[in-house]
């Protein structure tokens, strides 16, 4: 019995599944948090040690290992970046795509706004570093998480990214497949599913988005993919044509998505929770524990609301400064049921005005991430307003299912995704 392995370094957690490539069946899946935040006394840094990521990776990754292993897969937080040597070793900390350095005043302007990137991406935090003589001397390349995990489990001195990370730096031509900007330390790159070595005898591909492993492991195909998790995105498949709001991403070959996205997705939902808990703790005068099953109840009576929340608490890729705000409060409404309501409609909206531009109507919706599977109401709000129910797939693990899934192209145990299609069920 063959089996793959499917590894997501997410920026809260790291996941490891092993899958029967046969069936799809998950067979076993390893959890541990991500505890490898850096302390820093800026608000707006947001590092982490790669040393103790690539230890929680190893640690996953014996786990989960037997015997008949065809392929390894790695997927991970995008857009984030740390800067690695000759050697292949890291030299710097991860800067994730929480960091907000490039929202810094840079001139007249930001720096995000000279390089022309958003604040998060890898080449505006990058240049940020090189004006404030923070990139290491001895720097060879920069690169993602995941693409240094790869080096790390193949031996690779070199980063070799697949177009979906080299994309998520920033300044980067989809259609050319090129980036449009001379940087010493740009990694090479492919838009094929590629091996980039082997551990142990197991080829591993080269690393993959999460945003694009979400996709291809929910079995999207020709649907709309919502993700919730501290962020939350939209995607689809593109006809090649660019939508102002909308990212177009690679996906892998000639084949692009669009891509909406925002900051605060099911962080804004655990903000509201933890107001409620504020709350109680000053009538009580003591800790209250979680409120989510209350809050789950009260939501389970289902109706509406009034109340508009624009969930802006991180700002937005385009305007790091914006903050968010509640509209159309009156004496009737203002109640913790219809907050919540507003807060969950606000989640949905924001995705569904950047899909409403395309014009297009949605026949097939996949919801995936944390914030759609353990809260019932957001998955009813976003049926409502796409007119679509929504499909949600058996394992819980989309992003490390579909890194797994690339492997298997890359490892040929597979020759298309249409020939995986049957691994992917849904509840």
């Amino acid at each position: 019995m063959k089996s793959s392995i499917g590894i997501d370094i997410g920026t809260t957690s790291i996941c490891g599944i092993l899958m029967d490539c046969a069936s799809g069946a998950v067979r076993k899946t390893e959890n541990r948090k991500n505890d490898a935040w850096i302390a820093s006394a800026s608000a707006w840094e947001k590092i982490q040690s790669p040393e103790r990521i690539m230890e929680l990776v190893f640690e996953i990754i014996h786990a989960l290992w037997e015997e008949n292993i065809c392929s390894i897969g790695v997927t991970g937080q995008m857009h984030g970046i740390l800067y690695t040597d000759e050697n292949g070793l890291a030299l710097s900390p991860l800067y994730t795509w929480q960091d907000g350095r490039a929202g810094l005043a840079f001139g007249d302007s930001t720096y995000c706004e000279q390089i022309g990137a958003p604040a998060g991406y890898g080449l505006a935090t990058d240049l940020y570093n090189q004006k404030n003589n923070l990139v290491p001397a001895s720097a060879a390349a920069i690169t993602t998480i995941h693409d240094y995990a790869v080096m790390c489990l193949t031996g690779r001195k070199k980063p070799w990214m697949h177009t979906s990370d080299a994309a998520s730096l920033g300044r980067f031509d989809v259609k050319n497949n090129c980036f449009t900007v001379s940087n010493p330390h740009l990694p090479d790159f492919t838009d094929k599913t590629a091996v980039a070595g082997d551990y142990c005898g197991v080829p591993v591909s080269v690393a993959i988005g999460d945003n694009q492993a979400s996709f291809i492991g929910s079995g999207c195909g020709n649907g709309v993919l919502v993700n919730v998790g501290t962020g939350s995105q939209i995607s689809f498949l593109s006809d090649g044509a660019e939508k102002s709001g909308l990212e177009l991403r690679p996906l892998y070959g000639e084949q692009s998505i669009l891509v909406g996205s925002a900051l605060c997705g099911g962080r804004s939902f655990a903000l509201l929770e933890k107001f409620f808990e504020q709350v109680v703790e000053m009538v009580s005068g003591k800790p209250c524990g979680s409120l989510y099953p209350q809050m789950d109840a009260l939501l389970a009576q289902g109706g509406d609301t009034e109340v508009v929340f624009h969930n802006l608490f991180c700002g937005a890729r385009d305007n790091p400064e914006a903050r968010a705000s509640i509209e159309n409060i009156s004496e009737e409404n203002f109640t913790p049921r219809d907050f919540m309501l507003g807060c969950l409609y606000g989640i949905v909206d924001e995705l569904y005005c950047l899909y409403d531009l395309t014009g297009k109507h949605c026949d097939r919706l996949v919801g995936s991430g944390n914030g759609i599977r353990y809260n019932p109401a957001l998955k009813r709000a976003f049926s409502e307003r796409f007119g679509a129910p929504m499909l949600v797939s058996k394992h819980r693990e989309e992003a490390a299912f579909g890194a797994a899934m690339f492997s298997m192209l890359a490892a040929g145990v597979y020759r298309s995704l249409d020939e995986m299609g049957g691994l992917i069920q849904y509840e």
